[in-house]
């Protein structure tokens, strides 16, 4: 299981998934909520199988060779 989650999308997909995870807590407590757990489990092993299945990759790194 490759990584094709970058740095900056990670804390993103935790954030947005406990955000949308508390809605259940404390907003409308519909089972939708708990689809936020997904993005906690997506971001905190840096790996999205929908990503994948359709060739996104966020993890790219910069080569620098390409820049000068």
């Amino acid at each position: 299981m490759k990584n094709n989650i970058g740095k900056i999308e990670q804390p993103i997909r935790i954030a947005l998934g406990l955000f949308i995870t508390s809605l259940a807590f404390w907003g409308p407590a519909t089972p939708w909520a708990y689809a936020g757990l997904i993005f906690v489990a997506t971001g905190s092993v840096r790996y999205c199988p929908i990503w994948h299945m359709i060739g996104v990759n966020t993890n790219k790194k910069i080569e620098t060779e390409k820049l000068k």
